[in-house]
């Protein structure tokens, strides 16, 4: 019986999958041909040929995959393009992994529909998980479609604009199968060197690091309880101490990032609603993800002459790597980063 249900859920799922990124490709409309168009409004004919000249300079200057993605727009009438479906066993912080052909195993599901996901996310939570389900405005195919720019990317201001086309054509240039880490830590160096290198080339002066410190401070504080829960869960016990502990440990989490925010950042309240939010291990998961290699990765660019080609060389054979190799050659990178 529980095979025959996995098997139907499967076909859901890849089901889903299917049609939604079919309707993507049926909706999608040439960029070029949009601003030629005079129906097209000046603010998005201003936001696409933005994102088509990003989408230029990484071919042209970082190196990136010439091929016909972002090259296109879909207008999805929606705010996210998929949702991510998380979830841990309650008393745990380690993540229920999925696996798929083509990218590995992962720390979620992504689903084309809102309610698919909270769907998923219901059957989840009555098997005893801690589930969280996140909207995501961007992905990447790894190459196998040519990926659009989705309205879900607009609203963002120019250099996270740019700098997710860097990172999403990263993807498909190099991607260790099941290696989340790795992957978007890779994907993070260069969509951060890139966009150094984007303002740079428009006479633009460096970013402001504000928005960088504070979110790099933020993750630690949540990388922090994330460890304090990992110890409690260690410890066992029975249910209604743990339970009892993990709240305790969240309460004081909250404690800790008010006294943080009002020592450092007294003006900037920008993750007030994520801490006021209910919070579980499963909503912790996807903080380390995009960065936890990423100062690795600087030193092998700075390695490499700061020579996109050379640089990439030497990530391909990192990716080539048994995992634990891999890691340990990451971590003797990262005893070298300043």
């Amino acid at each position: 019986m529980s095979l025959t249900l996995c098997a139907c859920s499967s076909i859901r799922y890849y089901a889903q999958a299917v049609h939604g990124q079919g309707e993507l490709v049926l909706r999608r409309q040439p960029v070029r041909k949009l601003l030629r168009d005079p129906a097209t409004g000046p603010k998005l004919a201003a936001r696409l040929s933005l994102a088509l000249a990003a989408r230029e300079f990484a071919s042209r200057e970082l190196d990136l995959p010439d091929n016909r993605s972002y090259t296109y727009y879909v207008d999805l009438h929606r705010p996210y393009v998929v949702w991510n479906v998380f979830a841990t066993p309650r008393f745990s912080v380690e993540a229920v992994r999925h696996c798929f052909p083509i990218a590995g195993c992962v720390a979620y599901r992504g689903w084309f529909s809102e309610a698919a996901a909270e769907a998923d996310a219901a059957r989840m939570r009555d098997k005893g998980d801690d589930v969280w389900v996140g909207g995501v405005p961007a992905y990447s195919t790894l190459g196998w479609f040519a990926d659009p720019i989705l309205s879900s990317m607009l609203p963002w201001d120019d250099d996270e604009l740019a700098g997710t086309l860097f990172h999403e054509l990263a993807h498909q240039l190099i991607y260790a199968r099941g290696d989340t880490a790795f992957n978007e830590s890779f994907a993070s160096f260069v969509q951060a060197e890139g966009l150094r290198e984007w303002r740079a080339a428009r006479g633009l002066p460096p970013a402001d690091g504000h928005a960088q410190a504070m979110a790099d401070g933020f993750t630690k504080l949540v990388l922090d309880l994330r460890d304090r829960l990992k110890s409690l869960y260690a410890g066992g016990g029975d249910i209604e101490a743990m339970e009892a502990g993990k709240q305790r440990e969240i309460a004081a989490f909250r404690q800790r990032y008010a006294q943080w925010r009002d020592a450092h950042w007294p003006h900037d309240h920008r993750y007030d609603a994520w801490v006021e939010q209910p919070i579980n291990n499963a909503r912790l998961l996807p903080f380390g993800l995009y960065d936890a290699w990423t100062p690795a990765f600087a030193v092998l660019f700075r390695q490499s002459g700061a020579r996109w080609p050379a640089f990439y060389a030497r990530v391909r054979q990192l990716a080539r790597r048994p995992k634990a190799k891999r890691d340990a050659a990451l971590q003797g990178l990262l005893c070298e980063h300043p």
